[in-house]
């Protein structure tokens, strides 16, 4: 899965991103599938190219079949949103509300070091619960959890030997549309 990964990076390559207001994320990204995700100063939203105007490399086999083996009954994902995590890197907490179809499942699966993964409540504020993502570890957020927030709050540098360097990647499978 990591060499599909490299290859959906050579293709098309991990971007800074930043929020509307300008600010950067800590985390770098990339897209597989019909739609990848993009942010800029204009919003977030999903498009078919990647912001140096190539289309998005297709989803690899060996990371649809985690999707076909965990939520077999949804649709197939259009996006595949790969995050890259340096050591210092974190995300806070968000709903992954760009979707069309709330009902279709969200899923996570982890590769490389450690992160402590958060999760709240539908809407903001309140209790939260931590627990460590360990490499090859999946996450399905689905029916009540679909829309609950959701973040990293730190990586462990050196926790995986998976990867040539310390850091984690995110590969996170939707459905879109």
């Amino acid at each position: 899965m990591v060499v599909d990964v490299r290859a959906i990076a050579r293709a098309a390559p991990l971007v800074a991103p930043v929020t509307r207001r300008g600010k950067p994320l800590s985390v770098r990204m990339t897209s597989a599938g019909a739609l990848g995700w993009i942010t800029d100063q204009r919003g977030y939203r999903y498009g078919p190219e990647h912001p140096k105007g190539v289309p998005w490399p297709p989803i690899p086999a060996s990371i649809l079949a985690v999707w076909q083996a965990v939520v077999p009954d949804a649709r197939p994902p259009e996006s595949c949103l790969v995050n890259w995590y340096g050591p210092g890197a974190r995300m806070g907490l968000h709903q992954d509300r760009d979707e069309a179809d709330f009902a279709q499942p969200v899923v996570s699966i982890s590769l490389g070091d450690d992160a402590l993964f958060r999760i709240g409540n539908r809407d903001k504020g309140g209790s939260t619960q931590s627990l460590w993502l360990r490499s090859g570890d999946v996450v399905v957020m689905a029916g009540e959890a679909r829309l609950r927030h959701h973040g990293v709050d730190r990586i462990v540098p050196g926790t995986s030997t998976l990867l040539d360097a310390p850091g984690r990647i995110n590969l996170t499978l939707r459905v879109v549309t």
